[in-house]
C-alpha cells in the first residue's frame, strides 16, 4: 500500500529539543509574590531574588549571567522582581540600588549582593546551594 518513512533528526536540533531554558520566575504583582515566597518558606531551597527595574542599565547587562546562574543551578529558585511594579516588597527587603539580589532560605535573609557584581553573586549562590 503506501510506503512509510522517518525524516531523520540533525544532533543539532536533538540538542535544542533536550536543552530546557532557564526557569526564572518573574512576580510582577503582590498576591504572585506571597505565593511563591510561602512555596518556598517551608523548604530548605535557596531563594535569589533579582530585584531589577526596565530603566536600569546594569540590570540588563546582568540578564544573562542570572539565565547563565538559572540553568547551572537547577536547585536554585531565581525569581525577578521589578522595583517599579512591587515598590513595597523592595522597601521590605531595603532595596536601594539596582540591581539588588537577595538570598532566601527557610523564609529567612541569608546574604545579599548590591550592584552588577556577577562573580560575588556566584560564589554566595554555590556557598548557600550547597547546604
Amino acid at each position: 500500500m503506501g510506503a512509510s518513512f522517518t525524516v531523520p533528526r540533525s544532533k543539532s536540533s536533538n540538542a535544542m529539543i533536550q536543552q530546557k531554558p532557564p526557569t526564572i520566575i518573574e512576580c510582577h504583582d503582590k498576591a504572585q509574590w506571597t505565593a511563591r515566597f510561602e512555596a518556598t518558606k517551608e523548604t530548605n531551597k535557596l531563594m535569589v531574588i533579582d530585584f531589577t527595574a526596565a530603566w536600569c542599565g546594569p540590570c540588563r547587562h546582568m540578564e544573562p549571567t542570572i539565565k547563565e546562574l538559572a540553568a547551572r543551578f537547577k536547585d536554585v529558585e531565581f525569581v525577578k522582581i521589578d522595583v517599579d511594579e512591587l515598590m513595597d516588597v523592595a522597601k521590605e527587603y531595603g532595596v536601594e540600588a539596582m540591581p539588588t539580589f537577595i538570598l532566601i532560605k527557610n523564609g529567612k535573609v541569608i546574604d545579599k549582593v548590591v550592584g552588577a557584581r556577577r562573580d560575588d553573586l556566584q560564589k554566595k549562590i554555590e556557598k548557600h546551594s550547597k547546604y
